[in-house]
């Protein structure tokens, strides 16, 4: 409904038609000009009208019949001269108040429009419409609260207000109420089965409320609708990821570019799918392609970053001038810093900030939980823990997450600068990046410089390449000395371990070895598919071959897809291994996923990117894991965590004496059991597990170079030398 419209029945009822004179009256000008407006001619309506006020120029009903006529050509400025006449000449009328809102609103001058709005329902309490406009005015101004309450109360004057229940939903939306939105955005589908957008955004809710299968029923019908409909193409992509199709979201991601094909967001999702496929090559076309398209899309540069950790033989002066690429855009796309005032006293309490997307059930959220618990209960009055989740989504232990920190901060929907700005406010005096080139990163943010110290940890193995990023935290085993040259960053070296795990809480115990039953040895490994490359294929052949009867077991995400096994199976038949040897898994709930290493003699891990997170369960659950040590800090993972476990004897220099040490464990059952038997007392007393242990060395490593940063003069304080390689001493 119009403008015109709505604010017509507001008004008092025209006067009666009366036949027109040589020299019409102002009342009979008026009456010629709403005809004339019935009969589609607003232009001779408004001539009349204007005649109309040059003979009576109080005539509240032509000034306002007139604004409506300029509001809806678009000529706002004129419309709020006419509208504020009316309301002086008639203040009791709703109407006129409601349109000199609307007036006040097209000139984006919300403080009046919400004025004029609440005196439209000063006067008539029950006008649905003032109540939905007035909401749209607030939300305008941020007021989101308070637009909420307007929009329920135009729909509790008028049920079904198709417009109030449009608003109220988006904004319940942007107000992560998502239960709530969902069911206005099914109310709406009852009146409107075949609304896109809101078929659309209805699956968006379900995708992120884990109702995945019900949000691809949603994205298909509206793409069956409207087959161009771009953004529904590429949700559908985004929601079959989730559910690991990778196949059936890369041909969304298809259609997409077939609709689009300068998409730059398409081929990076497309990498993204080739990449969970184990097809790294077309991975990293597509990454390629999305920066040639869009050379600022650092996402993409991010990722194409991550796949090439999955790559073997990578020359590493070749990876660090990729990250230096990826620092030197990101540095040309932020503002210059603004000044800190973070007070540079040596020892007084420091409050440390982490930045993630991964506080969750996620390796990130695995390995920091029991860190954050002793940090709080070891470093009281010299700590103070802040987090900024780029997630919303949440789940039990992001609830025992939050229990430690001082402060918690969703920032999954701020921009950098609005993220950057919440950071200073806090006046974090250090800065933790845990997720590098990971998903969900927000790199962009750190060479925003809005902490006087920031470091790189946890979620990534290779430099980040950001000039803003100070320090990356190592370990003696991970990053001996020689391989510092490939960072960007200073290196932050802790004595023991990078890494320290927490315990699962599960009550699952550890079994026998199954080999003494079964009469053969199972391999396994249940890392992401992509590290698989064929040289690992190759080597784990290998070892089938030369410990006769055994066996291989497989689980991963990129799994569940039937093509994607049998690529899997035929991957191993090329080395003569027969299928019959592998068992061949997609992914499970964490305590069934554990359960499975009952059936597992001896973990394999992948190389060159190394496991972490399984590596720290298949231990725990008393199942060595065999590890070939590179020459990167991410191939070198493993060496870290087996040396800190007691386990070098499962570290391997190269291909061959991997296969020897394969075949040695796996020719000593009795050994292996007995290994078995007290393995996990051993590694929950070893620095994998002892968070305390690992808390006060984090703590002191953080205070050594806060030490540092309070040293320097001011001059540096702004603008730290990043380039400097440190002796990797605290």
């Amino acid at each position: 409904m119009s403008t015109r419209e709505q604010l017509a029945k507001t008004e008092d009822p025209a006067p009666s038609q009366a036949s027109l004179s040589p020299e019409p009256s102002a009342e009979q000008l008026l009456e010629q000009g709403m005809a004339l407006e019935q009969q589609g001619q607003p232009e001779e309506a408004l001539r009349c009208y204007d005649t109309a006020l040059s003979l009576i120029p109080e005539l509240a009903r032509a000034h306002f019949n007139r604004g409506t006529i300029l509001l809806d050509r678009g000529d706002a400025q004129q419309a709020l001269e006419a509208f504020t006449k009316a309301v002086q000449y008639k203040p009791d009328s709703a109407g006129a108040h409601f349109n000199l809102g609307a007036a006040y609103a097209r000139l984006d001058r919300h403080e009046a429009a919400v004025s004029a709005y609440r005196q439209a329902l000063t006067l008539r309490p029950d006008f649905a419409e003032a109540e939905m406009a007035l909401g749209a005015a607030l939300e305008e101004q941020g007021r989101d609260e308070e637009a909420m309450k307007n929009y329920r109360r135009a729909l509790e004057i008028q049920p079904g207000y198709a417009e109030a229940q449009d608003k109220l939903t988006y904004l319940l939306v942007r107000l992560d109420q998502f239960d709530e939105a969902a069911a206005g955005f099914r109310h709406i589908l009852v009146r409107d089965p075949h609304n896109v957008n809101v078929l659309n955004s209805l699956g968006l809710i379900l995708n992120f409320k884990g109702q995945f299968h019900e949000a691809v029923s949603h994205y298909r019908l509206a793409v069956k609708i409207k087959p161009d409909f771009l953004a529904a193409h590429g949700n559908l992509g985004n929601v079959l990821m989730d559910l690991h199709k990778f196949s059936d979201a890369a041909a969304s991601y298809h259609r997409v570019l077939e609709l689009d094909p300068n998409s730059a967001d398409a081929y990076n999702n497309l990498g993204s799918a080739f990449k969970d496929l184990g097809d790294l090559d077309k991975a990293l076309a597509s990454y390629r392609k999305a920066m040639t398209l869009k050379p600022d899309l650092l996402v993409a540069h991010s990722n194409l970053l991550m796949v090439q950790n999955y790559l073997s033989e990578q020359p590493p002066q070749e990876l660090v001038e990729e990250a230096r690429r990826f620092g030197e855009t990101a540095a040309r796309l932020a503002p210059p810093p603004q000044p800190l005032n973070n007070s540079p006293v040596p020892d007084r309490c420091l409050r440390v900030g982490i930045v993630s997307a991964d506080l969750s059930a996620h390796p990130v959220g695995y390995f920091i939980e029991s860190i954050l618990a002793a940090l709080v209960t070891g470093s009281a009055g010299r700590l103070e823990l802040f987090a900024y989740a780029n997630s919303s989504q949440s789940d039990e232990v992001t609830a025992r997450i939050k229990s430690h920190l001082r402060g918690w901060y969703p920032v999954h929907d701020q921009s950098d600068e609005s993220l950057a700005q919440r950071i200073r406010d806090d006046r974090i005096d250090i800065l933790i990046d845990l997720s590098g080139h990971t998903g969900g990163n927000r790199l962009p943010v750190f060479e925003r410089r809005p902490a006087p110290v920031q470091i790189s940890w946890l979620g990534y193995f290779a430099t980040t390449g950001v000039p803003a990023i100070d320090y990356l935290v190592a370990d003696p085993w991970t990053l001996p000395s020689q391989l510092e040259q490939h960072f960007t960053e200073k290196i932050l070296r802790l004595p023991e371990t990078r890494l320290c795990f927490t315990a699962p809480t599960l009550d699952l115990n550890t079994t026998p070895l199954p080999a003494l039953t079964k009469g053969y040895v199972t391999f396994a490994c249940f890392n992401a598919l992509p590290k698989m490359g064929d040289a690992v294929v190759a080597l784990w052949a290998r070892i089938l071959h030369a410990v006769p009867e055994s066996r291989l077991h497989l689980m991963a995400s990129q799994l569940s897809e039937a093509s994607t096994r049998q690529t899997t199976l035929e991957r191993f038949t090329a080395h003569g291994i027969e299928p019959g040897r592998l068992l061949i898994q997609g992914p499970m709930p964490r305590d069934r996923y554990l359960e499975t290493y009952h059936r597992v003699d001896i973990a394999l891990d992948p190389f060159p990117y190394t496991g972490g997170t399984t590596t720290a369960e298949a231990l725990w659950m008393g199942v060595p894991v065999l590890t070939l040590a590179g020459n990167t800090f991410l191939s070198r993972q493993g060496v870290g965590l087996l040396m800190n476990a007691g386990l070098p004897e499962w570290i391997a220099a190269d291909a061959d004496d991997y296969v020897r040490r394969a075949v040695t464990h796996a020719g000593d059952l009795q050994k292996l059991s007995a290994l078995r038997a007290g393995l996990r007392p051993q590694v929950l007393a070893s620095p994998l597990f002892d968070a305390p242990r690992f808390a006060r060395h984090f703590e002191a490593a953080l205070r050594g170079i806060w030490h540092k940063w309070c040293g320097q003069g001011s001059s540096s304080r702004d603008q730290p030398d990043i380039k400097e390689v440190s002796d990797g001493k605290i």
